[in-house]
């Protein structure tokens, strides 16, 4: 008699257990259910992108510190826009070279279609 009772009961619990555990996965799978979960997903995923952003914004400050310092170029206070000015002698020749490459570039230019 008490193993007969222990089986129906077991029998019972374990009917309650399989039905609530397939009552839960079918509310998962309810389009409002699955609009919720997708929302979820792309606002993490929103998050993951700002997060991966802000690291690669930083990286590139902090590589851009260092090839400043490996360059020589410094910091000017007195710049409001933040840009950094090569050292006196160094801006001087920087700019004479671009001037003697815009000329070299000027005196040699040749129109390749005119060769045809």
């Amino acid at each position: 008699m008490f193993r007969r009772a222990f089986w129906f009961t077991a029998g019972a619990a374990a009917g309650v257990w399989a039905t609530t555990k397939v009552n839960r996965q079918l509310k998962k799978l309810t389009p409002e259910s699955l609009a919720a979960q997708a929302a979820d997903k792309a606002v993490e995923a929103g998050h993951r992108l700002k997060d991966f952003a802000l690291d690669v914004k930083a990286g590139m400050s902090q590589r851009e510190d260092e090839l400043n310092d490996a360059l020589g170029l410094r910091h000017d206070p007195d710049r409001p826009d933040n840009v950094t000015a090569l050292p006196g002698p160094r801006r001087m020749r920087a700019i004479q070279n671009d001037k003697t490459t815009r000329e070299i570039r000027s005196a040699g230019s040749h129109n390749r279609n005119e060769d045809h």
